[in-house]
């Protein structure tokens, strides 16, 4: 059973530790302690084996806990940070979530949630039930729509974790939030081979580099975003980030011409493309170099193929379903449409191009918007850029781009540098129509640029 296995992993560091948040340590035996603490809490609130859980709060060592105690007892958690209306609406509803644990510090407190209108489980918790299996609901951002509830079986995804050869513990910053499939991965990566995972409590910048010092963290699993936030504050001349030795990337596309310069910024660190879907789970890959956008996947547990440009997978730890709508993203021999458009080279590794839904149709021609934000961003005197597409009555579709340049203080001037910088490297048809010099690129609490999709 995983849930020996796991605890059994647990058991084993004893006094190392496990968990770093703020002042606060937590050894490995400590952790166990902390969980089988949870677990009593648990029943003393009445809260039953099976039933579904929101876990409200970032990480912590008392949400960490709470966590692998509701695992334990095969609840159907879903861990959410963020507490808005949409989010516990849905839950409530599509999840059937009957109650809702609140963590704030190492306090803990409950709320029953009333129950939805039909009163019937979703069927998919049937099959967890009958497997003796943990849930996890996650929710999509909802950024076109209402958020996708996304079921996994929990046990599938923590026995892939399980067993892996203990080699010397790292540190690594737990950057990527709790209600994240790539903050969950790491998580659990971490603990099940005794490294010590640090918890931030602020992820301005500035304060994600004060921890890398203070706790000579060596891995950072961390977007594109926010890795050249870093580098437009010179954080990383602030502070001392030479511990630094393996920094991950993933969740939207990295520009060549950002990897070059973070690359610069953090020469002893490898540089690692990482991939994976909250559909699909995160899969293990290697980058052809430190210096490239391109990537195998190099997992036993998942398969991919492109087909008319997607990326396309079947993995292992694949979602049950969807708890609110139709499964219709799944084709019928279970291989999940990612929507990531991607090129192949002559070695087999792969390179994210963008998303199929971010495609600008300019007169039936495909424009790429992170083609255009990597060209702009070899100029020195742009700071960020986002590119989108906005309708347009001739084209069907127009290209407008929203930049971030400090050294200009004209829009015209810098209307005409983005224009001949951007001319010189693409076609005509690619170029913006409209230029608009902003004071910051606006991203999500996930540190992914928010980019406009209009049709």
């Amino acid at each position: 059973m995983s849930r020996e296995a796991l605890l059994a992993a647990l058991a084993e560091p004893g006094p190392r530790l496990a968990l770093l948040h703020g002042e606060q340590s937590c050894s490995y035996q400590q952790l166990c302690l902390r969980i089988a603490n949870s677990r009593q809490w648990l029943r003393s609130q009445g809260i039953m084996p099976g039933e579904a859980v929101i876990l409200n709060g970032d990480y912590s060592v008392g949400a960490v806990a709470t966590l692998l105690a509701l695992y334990l007892d095969r609840n159907v958690v879903a861990p959410l940070v963020d507490l808005s209306d949409r989010a516990v609406a849905t839950l409530q509803s599509a999840a059937h979530c009957q109650h809702r644990i609140q963590v704030s510090g190492d306090e803990l407190s409950h709320h029953s949630l009333p129950a939805p209108g039909d009163g019937q489980a979703p069927a998919y918790y049937r099959r967890l039930a009958e497997a003796g299996h943990a849930g996890l609901v996650l929710l999509s951002s909802g950024s076109t729509g209402a958020p996708k509830a996304i079921l996994h079986d929990l046990d599938e995804l923590i026995d892939s974790k399980l067993g892996k050869e203990r080699k010397k513990p790292v540190t690594l910053l737990m950057f990527l939030l709790f209600d994240h499939i790539g903050g969950l991965n790491s998580l659990l990566n971490t603990l099940t081979v005794g490294g010590c995972a640090v918890l931030p409590t602020d992820r301005a910048p500035d304060a994600i580099c004060a921890l890398i010092e203070r706790h000579k963290v060596k891995v950072i699993p961390a977007s594109p975003t926010f890795l050249n936030l870093i580098l437009m504050g010179r954080h990383h001349e602030q502070h001392d980030l030479s511990s630094v030795r393996l920094i991950t990337y993933g969740t939207e596309s990295m520009q060549q011409s950002l990897l070059k310069r973070v690359q610069q910024a953090f020469p002893k660190a490898r540089l690692l493309q990482t991939f994976g879907t909250s559909e699909t789970g995160i899969s293990a890959t290697v980058s052809e170099s430190s210096a490239s956008t391109f990537f195998k996947l190099a997992d036993k547990n998942t398969e991919f193929r492109i087909v008319d440009g997607e990326l396309q997978l079947r993995t292992k730890s694949q979602f049950v379903g969807y708890l609110n709508q139709a499964t219709d993203n799944v084709t019928a021999d279970g291989w999940f449409r990612t929507g990531d458009l991607v090129e192949q080279n002559e070695q087999g590794y792969l390179r994210i191009q963008g998303r199929q839904k971010e495609l600008i149709n300019v007169g039936g021609l495909k424009v790429l918007p992170t083609e255009i934000e990597d060209v702009m961003l070899r100029s020195p005197l742009v700071d960020d850029c986002v590119v989108y597409g906005v309708p347009n009555a001739i084209t069907g579709q127009a290209v407008h781009i929203d930049v971030m340049a400090k050294s200009f203080d004209c829009k015209r001037a810098l209307k005409l540098h983005v224009l001949e910088h951007l001319g010189g490297h693409l076609e005509t048809y690619k170029l913006p129509i409209k230029v608009n010099k902003v004071d910051e690129i606006g991203f999500s609490n996930r540190f992914k640029k928010t980019r406009a999709v209009t049709s």
